[in-house]
């Protein structure tokens, strides 16, 4: 993982919340919402909560009673959040690290995740954590992006990027968000950390977008390959993006788009 994979600030909070969350992560947060709910957790974790997809998703299904710690290691992307968010005294925002999370042992009933794994520089340190503010026989619901190649528009994207800049060719998408699907690998990381009844299955939505050009900044500035593009670059970001749009035009058309989307959720017991 690049240093910068993980950077997400400047605008792109804003665009990720604006143009990402309703074309690829409102569907997910729903899944989670319902799979949390199931569990009907009074103390309940978050990580890597972004800009408060899930969090909002969740809050809507948990009763009155509940309390809800959502957290983030970018400040910047929980502020976006927290500002989203409704008053709600059951939430507390607070930045920590998956890493070395800053709660007591056996403190949660669920802990949940949607799309953060990925970012996890050691994942067996992270779910190690997870289980350790676990209370026993409790869950950890998260979920990951499958290939790369089962997300269209950003495969799509990937492959326009790449005749921009063919010699070095920008790879966050593949390598980060899309680079940790093997459910094997998944299970044996979790199972090494000490979960047990672990269960793994594949969930194909689809995305959605009012055009070629949301698609295009969604990915292109919402997102840390924005960094990427800059780092080769720095007066192509725009280039890129209308690049990218006019490769989705070519395959989807000029109106709305639709493309397969498909994640990998996972819930396992302490």
């Amino acid at each position: 993982m690049s240093n910068t994979d993980k950077v997400f600030a400047g605008s792109i909070p804003k665009l990720y919340d604006e143009y990402l969350v309703p074309m690829i992560f409102s569907v997910y947060a729903d899944d989670i919402a319902r799979r949390v709910a199931a569990l009907s957790p009074s103390v309940l974790l978050e990580i890597a909560a972004g800009t408060g997809v899930v969090t909002r998703a969740v809050a809507a299904a948990l009763p009155r009673g509940a309390r809800y710690v959502a957290t983030d290691l970018n400040e910047p992307m929980l502020a976006v959040a927290a500002q989203r968010q409704t008053d709600d005294d059951r939430i507390t925002w607070r930045q920590a690290d998956a890493s070395a999370l800053p709660f007591d042992d056996a403190a949660f009933d669920v802990v949940c995740c949607q799309f953060g794994a990925m970012f996890f520089p050691d994942r067996f340190k992270a779910y190690g954590e997870v289980k350790r503010v676990l209370k026993p026989n409790s869950t950890f619901v998260f979920n990951v992006w499958d290939r790369i190649e089962d997300n269209v528009l950003t495969h799509e994207a990937t492959i326009a990027l790449g005749k921009m800049f063919p010699d070095d060719p920008p790879r966050f998408m593949v390598r980060t968000p899309h680079g940790y699907y093997d459910k094997a690998v998944i299970r044996a990381d979790l199972e090494r950390a000490g979960f047990r009844d672990i269960s793994i299955e594949t969930r194909s939505e689809i995305s959605r977008a009012p055009s070629p050009e949301y698609v295009a900044i969604a990915l292109c500035q919402g997102t840390p390959l924005r960094s990427e593009i800059e780092a080769r670059d720095a007066g192509k970001l725009q280039a890129a993006t209308d690049l990218v749009a006019e490769a989705v035009r070519t395959r989807h058309g000029s109106g709305a788009v639709e493309g397969r989307i498909q994640a990998i959720v996972i819930e396992a017991r302490r």
